[in-house]
């Protein structure tokens, strides 16, 4: 009897030796591609024995590259079946981040697909389809609210206007912003003690906000100035960025997952990947974990307004139209879909983004900026959102503002497949 349970402890090591072997061979592949693929590693950590000893090539290594990451998933299916599921389930999230790397190195090579297949194999899902009678029907719900005459994007953009932070005022606001953010964080997770961020702001960039995280519990958050910056943002794009964002997710991994179980592969963020759909739907969603909605006004009403200098008149209704707006967020995919399946030209974007997404004419355009660079990246901010509110309803996080804070937070801290969020 006690040789049998002492084979199957070695067994059981040994299993964990050789899927660790495997996770170090994923993430030397990942920081190899980032070689050539600038946009490829978002975030890296492990240790300097794994990144690449060698100068890139001149011509981009397709075809070894895409070998590399076939090779990689055939040995990864030697644990598909296994007495122990913690190994059985990380070997499929690692089969599932290679599928990534293989089509983003198509992408970088210049072999496209469609916006649906690009983002099935990306990030691993589908996002749904809906026409354009979908989106109009409910921005005719907008016009009983809105005051004034004109379009209903004319109404809500003079509505909106009244509500743009002062650029002297914004790192004011958005330090204020967080720091209210991250105190409501605290009161649920324990934060490792020396985490902190350096708060920037930059230009010429195609998207709002962007958290850098570098590893050691350290992020660099950096706000783009170049467009406007309305009231609700600074909460928005504080959260999403910080806490319980980006910054808080990043560092849970690397607590839980690298530092303490020694698990090599979350040391590195490849963006193109489902881990980015975990990663920008539970920003998102984590915006109303920490500000549920009538709190959030109240907020931007008795704080950040006069700390902006700005008049609190007509933030109810401002609210209240936004609420209406997140209706219409698919729309962008829409966008996404026409432009990369050549079905809808600029213009016709840009419209659709003015009619659909309420956006004016300078946001539209930095909209399809960041569509020509990111493509179906965009289906993580809103049917990512989605996914995770299903997947935290499914386990009860409903329940009370305390259930929902512990699964959300179960969910930032593990290895959480696309697929598991439909379960």
């Amino acid at each position: 009897m006690f040789w049998l349970i002492a084979c199957t402890q070695n067994a059981a090591v040994n299993d964990d030796a050789k899927l660790n072997a495997l996770a170090k061979q994923y993430v030397r592949l990942g920081l190899m591609i980032g070689q050539y693929d600038a946009d490829f590693v978002d975030a890296y950590y492990g240790p300097d024995s794994l990144k690449p000893k060698e100068a890139p090539a001149a011509a981009f290594p397709k075809d070894s590259l895409l070998s590399a990451v076939a090779s990689l998933t055939n040995a990864l299916h030697a644990f598909d079946s296994t007495v122990n599921d913690t190994l059985t389930k990380r070997a499929a999230w690692l089969q599932a981040q290679l599928k990534a790397f293989a089509r983003r190195i198509k992408i970088f090579a210049g072999e496209e697909a469609t916006f649906d297949e690009e983002s099935k194999d990306l990030f691993g899902v589908q996002a749904p389809v809906y026409d354009e009678q979908h989106y109009k029907q409910i921005v005719s719900r907008m016009d009983s609210l809105l005051p004034g005459k004109g379009s209903i994007n004319d109404r809500f953009q003079q509505l909106a206007n009244h509500f743009i932070i002062p650029k002297a005022k914004l790192d004011t606001v958005f330090k204020r912003s967080i720091a209210e953010c991250r105190k409501r964080t605290e009161q649920h997770y324990t934060l490792p003690a020396n985490e902190s961020f350096t708060l920037e702001y930059v230009t010429n960039k195609p998207w709002s906000g962007y958290n850098w995280y570098k590893g050691h519990y350290k992020s660099v958050i950096q706000i783009n100035t170049d467009l406007q910056i309305f009231i609700d943002r600074a909460i928005d794009v504080g959260s999403h960025e910080s806490y319980p964002g980006h910054h808080v997710y990043n560092m849970l991994l690397e607590k839980n997952l690298y530092r303490d179980k020694g698990w090599v592969e979350i040391s590195i963020y490849p963006l193109f990947s489902p881990q980015s759909l975990i990663a920008e739907g539970s920003a998102n969603y984590g915006i109303a974990v920490v500000f549920p909605a009538e709190e959030k006004v109240a907020f931007a009403k008795d704080v950040l307004l006069p700390l902006a200098g700005l008049d609190t008149t007509g933030i109810d209704l401002y609210y209240k139209v936004l609420e209406l707006r997140n209706d219409l967020n698919y729309a962008r995919n829409e966008v996404g879909r026409g432009l990369l399946n050549n079905t809808m030209n600029e213009a016709e974007a840009i419209r659709w983004l003015k009619d659909y997404c309420l956006m004016n004419d300078e946001t539209a355009k930095k909209s399809i900026s960041f569509i020509q660079k990111n493509r179906s990246y965009i289906i993580n901010y809103n049917y990512g959102k989605d996914m995770v509110g299903q997947y935290i309803s499914s386990r009860g996080g409903d329940a009370s503002i305390e259930k929902k804070w512990e699964v959300f937070g179960e969910l930032l801290s593990s290895e959480v497949m696309t697929s598991d969020l439909t379960k």
